[in-house]
């Protein structure tokens, strides 16, 4: 790897900054974020050294999945904004260095949208073959459905019709009948637009109920033109995406098993999903962290499927769904419920938690510092939801996901600086109690080179620094301390260590690092260290201490 291949995909070494406008700055004074507000705050992420914003859906809806229920796609929701200034904040972005893309909700849409309203006023209306229909009663899907608290089957019954739709999601979200070439034209289509107004992807929402839905896959039977295999779908996106924009990527919410998750890549031929959440990994991440036993996680790492080197993994501890532990078995489940959310009104569906890891970890700043540490040498790309740079909470009374997606706290002011207007026009209310904006703010943050704003600016930095963290293999390296993840980031150039103590407790830790002497730079501070001649070095690490080093060769052209 050179460090010149990194600008080629760029999404190798990005720093992902998932936001919803809505809840971010309001500009106008009328208590829901919009695009002028967010205009104001690019400056703010360029000095925080993010790369990419991620934008949550900021379509036209109404309103009943937070934006996910859309009614047009081509549509800028007048709440927050319109095209003019979404195309300011593109080139304002660029000119700050930081590219932008956008929720792609692919799968449904809101039972809203013109098409349909259409497809429901006749079986022969054309409308109707862009979504799924059955006339016959459907069996009990209850085991299938997203939200068990809400829904009972993923089939929804049209009176007028007599007929069900099919909805993986809610049942105002019909599913899109992606068997039908003209849906599969007007997703192209859609994808292009935002393209041409200059967005550099798409975050593509439910991929595996969009490319492999026995429901959908049944409907081809009236299209005999749909190739046999479903993921034939996600190839020709990626195709036409990079035909359009050559260095567009996809990233894709795909929580699959492992053995599942290569084919979404497209296999050894990698002509699939750039980039793909690894839900696995971060829910192991927890479970580690509740037992203080770093095993699970290096088992979750090492497992996961060697990808095409134009692929990607997408690494989080948050992020604006519920934190599902859907991958993990029940009684594992029920560890990670115990350590961070053991209140029934803190977990949400039966197997995730509607919280943020400072509240899950009881505020404590070294385990807190410590898992972004973390997540920031994990093998992949980091992801960072909004607030999570300053330590943010959820507000518990909010319905569901809502709890995560509070307003944005940028002083210790009235609103938290994010409106101006009465506080009970807000879009939403502000995180309550303790980790409320009087003492979890921006403003004050900024300028406190203790604070963990700081701390992740630092983390930001050093990965940006260190492209192996991105591009390289990986390996877990040996030694005998089951609280401690020791492991390695490498390409033919360069290496980096990376150590973490998920205990509380000191551990000192010998490790065999290289052949003979070496330099090694300690990233995070100024403590470097060397190696023996043998090639070992021993560190010690306090309780949830954590340390970077880079292994510096005689001769190496980096800076130490």
């Amino acid at each position: 790897m050179r460090v010149t291949e990194t600008s080629d995909q760029w999404w190798k070494t990005a720093v992902f900054y998932c936001l919803h406008v809505d809840t971010y700055y309001d500009s106008n004074g009328d208590g829901v974020g919009d695009l002028g507000g967010l205009a104001e705050r690019i400056d703010y992420l360029a000095e925080l050294g993010v790369t990419c914003i991620w934008l949550m859906p900021i379509y036209p809806t109404p309103g009943r999945d937070d934006g996910y229920d859309v009614t047009d796609f081509y549509g800028i929701d007048p709440r927050v904004g319109h095209h003019g200034q979404f195309v300011e904040i593109i080139r304002t972005a660029k000119d700050r260095g930081l590219r932008v893309i956008v929720d792609a909700v692919i799968n449904h849409t809101s039972d809203q949208h013109p098409w349909f309203k259409a497809a429901r006023r006749s079986v022969d209306n054309p409308f109707h073959d862009y979504y799924v229909w059955r006339s016959d009663t459907p069996p009990d899907t209850s085991d299938q459905v997203a939200f068990p608290d809400v829904e009972n089957s993923i089939w929804a019954k049209d009176e007028k019709l007599g007929q069900w739709y099919l909805h993986h999601f809610y049942s105002y979200q019909p599913d899109l009948n992606v068997a039908n070439p003209k849906v599969r034209d007007e997703i192209d289509r859609m994808l292009g637009f935002w393209l041409q107004l200059g967005v550099d992807g798409f975050r593509m929402d439910a991929v595996p109920y969009f490319v492999d839905d026995v429901e959908t896959r049944a409907e081809s039977k009236d299209h005999p033109e749909v190739p046999a295999d479903p993921h034939q779908h996600l190839r020709d996106l990626r195709a036409f995406v990079n035909r359009r924009k050559g260095n567009a990527m996809l990233l894709g919410e795909v929580n699959v098993p492992h053995d599942q998750q290569l084919k979404y890549f497209g296999g050894q031929a990698g002509d699939e999903l750039h980039m793909m959440f690894d839900f696995i990994g971060m829910q192991n991440v927890y479970l580690s962290m509740a037992r203080r036993d770093v095993r699970p996680l290096a088992a979750a790492l090492v497992d996961r499927p060697p990808i095409h080197p134009t692929c990607q993994w997408a690494t989080f501890l948050r992020n604006h769904d519920e934190l599902t532990l859907d991958k993990l078995t029940d009684e594992e489940r029920q560890e990670v419920f115990a350590a961070f959310g053991p209140e029934p009104q803190e977990q949400i569906y039966g197997r995730g938690l509607k919280r943020r890891l400072p509240t899950m970890l009881g505020g404590d700043p070294r385990r807190i510092r410590m898992a972004y540490s973390l997540l920031f040498t994990l093998p992949g790309t980091p992801t960072l939801f909004y607030g999570e740079e300053i330590g943010m909470g959820e507000d518990l009374a909010a319905e569901g996901r809502m709890a995560v997606r509070t307003p944005m706290q940028w002083t210790s002011g009235r609103n938290g600086g994010f409106s101006t207007a009465r506080p009970s026009r807000l879009v939403q209310r502000l995180t309550p109690g303790g980790y409320g904006p009087e003492h979890v703010n921006v403003a004050d943050q900024r300028r406190d080179p203790d604070s963990l704003w700081s701390f992740m600016h630092k983390l930001i930095r050093a990965y940006r620094a260190c492209p192996e963290l991105g591009w390289g293999q990986f390996e877990v390296l040996e030694q005998p301390h089951h609280q401690v993840l020791a492991h390695r980031s490498f390409t033919d150039e360069a290496s980096v260590v990376a150590l973490h103590n998920f205990g509380p407790e000191p551990v000192t830790v010998e490790l065999t690092l290289a052949q003979g002497c070496v330099d090694l730079v300690d990233l995070l501070g100024l403590d470097d260290l060397s190696t023996d001649d043998q090639g070992r070095v021993t560190v010690a690490l306090e309780g949830y201490g954590f340390l970077w080093l880079r292994v510096h060769p005689p001769g190496t052209a980096r800076l130490p």
